[in-house]
Formats: structure tokens, sequence, C-alpha cells
């Protein structure tokens, strides 16, 4: 069953970075934005998979960390590229 799990990781792991060549690639800003939103939320789920596999608790407090950063980071460059500033 771990197995399933550990495999479940790599292949995030795979999409994490062609997520990452989409945000280094893209046409648009708003598809850069989208993109680093994706590897925010793959990265979560990583880590709530690799809490399971230990069975460490700790874990998914810094998955839950993690998201509240990645979502406050996507806000601010939602309303920079709104704005131009973050007044």
């Amino acid at each position: 069953m771990t197995t399933v799990y550990s495999v479940a990781v790599i292949m995030l792991m795979v999409l994490t970075f062609l997520c990452l060549t989409r945000a280094a690639l893209g046409p648009t800003a708003a598809d850069r934005v989208v993109a680093i939103n994706v590897i925010g939320t793959k990265t979560m789920v990583i880590i709530a998979l690799v809490s399971f596999l230990f069975g460490q608790q700790f874990f998914l407090d810094v998955a839950l960390v993690y998201a509240l950063i990645a979502f406050v980071m996507t806000i601010g460059v939602a309303k920079y590229m709104e704005k131009g500033a973050l007044d």
C-alpha cells in the first residue's frame, strides 16, 4: 500500500516540474500565476502524502502553513497584476 503512495508522490513531483516549465515559459502573466498556484497546491499534497507515509502528524501543520502562504502569495500577485502596485 505504501508503494502506491510513493508512486503518487513521485508522479506529483514530475508534474510539479512540468508546471514549473509552464511558469517559466507561459505566454501570459496569468498563465504563470496559475502555474505557480498549481505548484503550491501540488506541493501541499506531496507534504500531506509524506506525512501519511512517515506517520508524522506535524507534517500536516507544515502543509497547512504552506497552503496559507501560497494563498496569500496568489492574492498578492493577482493584486499586483491588476493594479500595478501592492498599495
